[in-house]
Formats: C-alpha cells, structure tokens, sequence
C-alpha cells in the first residue's frame, strides 16, 4: 500500500495537482537506510524509460542537501523495476555507463563487471535495489531492503553513482529530477 500511494503522489505531483511538499512526506524512507544512512531524506525522484517503456523509477536519499562534489557526499539511490530484467543486463549496461562518465582500465572493468554479476539479482517488476554511496570507501547495495554486497573501491562508487549524478550522466532531465532542479 504505502508503494502506490507514493506512486499515486508522485503521478499527482507530475501533473501539478499535488504539492512537492506533500509528496515528500509521503515517500517512506527504505528501511534499509536506517542504519547505512541515518536521517535519510528524500531528494528527488524521476522515471527511467528506454523507447517510451518504463525501466524503473529512481529516488535519491541524503542526509543533508546536496551541493558541490556529489561523490563525496553520503547519499542513497532507490530503484524500483517496473518490468523484468536480468542481473547479467543490469551489471553490463551499469557498466557501459559508468564508460561515460570516466576512463578505467580492462582490469577494473573485469573486476567491476564479476562484482556487479554477483550482486546484483535478477529484478521483477516492483522489486527494489538500492546503492548506498559511501564517499571515498565503498558502494553498498540491497534487495528489497536485505543487503546483497559491497563493492569496496572509491573509483566505483564514484563512477557507479555519477550515472545519475554526474554532469556528464546519459540522462540529464533525469539527473535534475533527482536533485530537484526539474519538474
């Protein structure tokens, strides 16, 4: 129940019958970010479509507000799917997009892509994966609120995060929707 009523907020709040305010008080904070990320507050949130499809809706969680350097800021990044994708799909396309916001080597990719395999499942519609940002130490992700691994290299969580939030992210318009610069 609570996940519709987001949805149905965030749907009002997209066609202007709902206040941004009224929104944010009523996205729940993921469980899981009560101790990974204590104080948590949600940022802003967008769509993720590939050709018109919906891929997934993301949010993004903070302590604080954000400003200046995004990667060495504690920070938090909730997808939830809204169709099935392979673990294998999510790894390899993450990994592409991580290319485009920085240069690293074929051994860090080999790693990086083992290390994404692993954890990340395979998704259903509905299901959730978050990525906690750990500045300068480590991105921890969970499954439907239970934690599934940690990739412990601070060029990762850089390049992980910076798909969404870096200036040179594939998607623009959905990076301002997560940093509240956007309708």
């Amino acid at each position: 129940m609570p996940a519709r009523r987001t949805l149905l907020l965030g749907l009002l709040a997209g066609a202007g019958m709902a206040s941004t305010a009224a929104v944010r008080a009523a996205v729940l904070t993921p469980p899981e970010l009560a101790a990974d990320l204590p104080g948590a507050t949600w940022r802003g949130a967008g769509p993720m479509r590939f050709f018109g499809l919906a891929v997934y809706d993301i949010r993004l969680w903070s302590p604080a507000a954000l400003v200046g350097d995004l990667s060495a800021q504690p920070l938090a990044l909730e997808l939830v799917y809204a169709r099935k994708l392979a673990g294998e799909q999510i790894a390899s396309r993450s990994l592409d997009e991580m290319r485009r916001i920085g240069s690293f080597g074929d051994t860090e990719a080999a790693d990086w892509l083992a290390a994404m395999v692993q954890i990340f499942p395979d998704v259903q519609a509905g299901d959730r994966l978050t990525g906690v940002q750990r500045p300068g130490h480590s991105a921890r992700f969970f499954f439907n609120g239970q934690r599934c691994g940690e990739v412990v290299d601070a060029d990762f969580t850089r390049l992980f995060f910076g798909i969404w939030l870096s200036p040179r992210s594939s998607q623009p318009r959905l990076r301002a929707q997560l940093l509240g610069s956007a309708p």
